[in-house]
This record gives structure tokens, sequence and C-alpha cells, in this order.
């Protein structure tokens, strides 16, 4: 947690974190927590070409105490299909073990994480199957991970004001293509359509209808 990180922590993840703003990672969106500098989440886009494609993949880094004298611990929030992360969503990566070092910077370690979605590895496979799969042929580890990626990871919907059946008005309400409330136009027909079953016939009409009612007694 934020109160457990000496000053020294606090003020590298604060500049790390000012320039992965200025200058971000392709493909990479930080989210920032006001409230707490050490919650660092980020949303990966699937790169091109991968079985991630089309996806959105949210991810945390877990900071404890001793960071960063210890690295991070990363996981995916989002389920994902991947030899290299566990069914609760741990990441193994070297640069999260082995090969940390404490001046290593967070645009670092998202970085490399970018790179597992391009490249799994399976030789050190915390998913089993993902990783059998992957040993054995790409196109079935493929198949299946862009299943779960479709399942797991799809993006939202982007909502216009004035376009298609999805879209919203400001207050929420359906609209329809013109940009107005979907049941304006409705509630309008109805409200003519009944005021128009509800008139009454000009004088005119009613005479005639009463000459013809005469015409027929008298048939």
């Amino acid at each position: 947690m934020e109160h457990q990180l000496s000053t020294s922590a606090l003020a590298k993840l604060a500049k790390d974190l000012k320039e992965l703003q200025s200058q971000p990672i392709d493909g990479v969106k930080v989210l920032l927590n006001d409230d707490n500098i050490a919650d660092i989440q980020a949303e990966y886009e699937g790169p091109a070409g991968t079985p991630f494609e089309g996806g959105l993949f949210r991810m945390r880094l877990a900071i404890g105490p001793e960071f960063p004298n210890a690295p991070p611990k990363g996981y995916f929030s989002t389920k994902i299909f991947h030899p290299n992360v566990s069914a609760s969503g741990e990441i193994c990566v070297n640069v999260l073990k082995r090969d940390w070092k404490p001046d290593l910077g967070l645009r670092h370690v998202l970085t490399v994480i970018r790179c597992l979605l391009i490249e799994p590895n399976a030789e050190s496979a915390l998913n089993e199957e993902a990783g059998k799969l992957l040993l054995e042929g790409f196109d079935e580890f493929a198949k299946k991970a862009r299943l779960m990626t479709s399942i797991h990871a799809k993006k939202p919907s982007v909502l216009t004001a004035a376009g298609g059946a999805n879209a919203v008005n400001a207050d929420g309400t359906a609209a329809a293509a013109d940009g107005k409330p979907a049941g304006a136009a409705a509630s309008g027909s109805g409200v003519a359509a009944a005021a128009g079953g509800a008139a009454k016939p000009s004088k005119a009409a009613a005479s005639k209808l009463a000459e013809k009612k005469k015409s027929l007694k008298r048939l």
C-alpha cells in the first residue's frame, strides 16, 4: 500500500507515471488513481496480428513495501488464455522475477508485458493447457485464445448521440437517427392517431349520414 512505501519509492513512481502520461506506450493506457499512487493499473489493447487482437485487457501491478528493491507483481484482471498468465491472472515474466533491477522503471515493465501478448513463452507456462497447445501448434492455441478474447475481453461499443440503435442522449434516453428520443416520434404519432380516432365528424358529414339513414328506412 502507498503508506508503506518509502519517500524515494513514491517519488520514483510519481516520476514514472508522469513520463507515461506525457509519452504513453503504444497500445497501453495507464489509469491513474489520485488517492493511491501505488495503485498501478493499465488497459492493454490486443496487438494486431495476435489472437488477442480486438480485445481490451485490464492489468494491475501490486507494489509491495520493499519496492523498488523487490519487483512488483503483475496480474491481469481480464480473463485471458495465455501460457504465461495463470487462472488467477498472475503474470509470469522474468522482469518481475530474477531479471528485476531496482533502477527499472514502470515503462520497461509495462512494455515487457505487452511483448508477452505478441510472443507468448510456452517454456515457462503458468497455464498448462495454453502452454501445451502452443507447443503442439500455434493454430490450436490461437483458436482458443481468440475465442476467450471474444468472450471476456471484447471492447465496449462506442455510443454516439445521433447514430445507430444503441445511441443515447445526454440524459440517457434512447435516441433515434435524428438525435431525438426514440420514443418521441412514436409517441407523437400515437397522440396524433389517438386525437384522430377521437375526433368527431363535421356537421356536413353528420348531415349526410342522417340522410342516408332516412333513405334506408324508406326501403
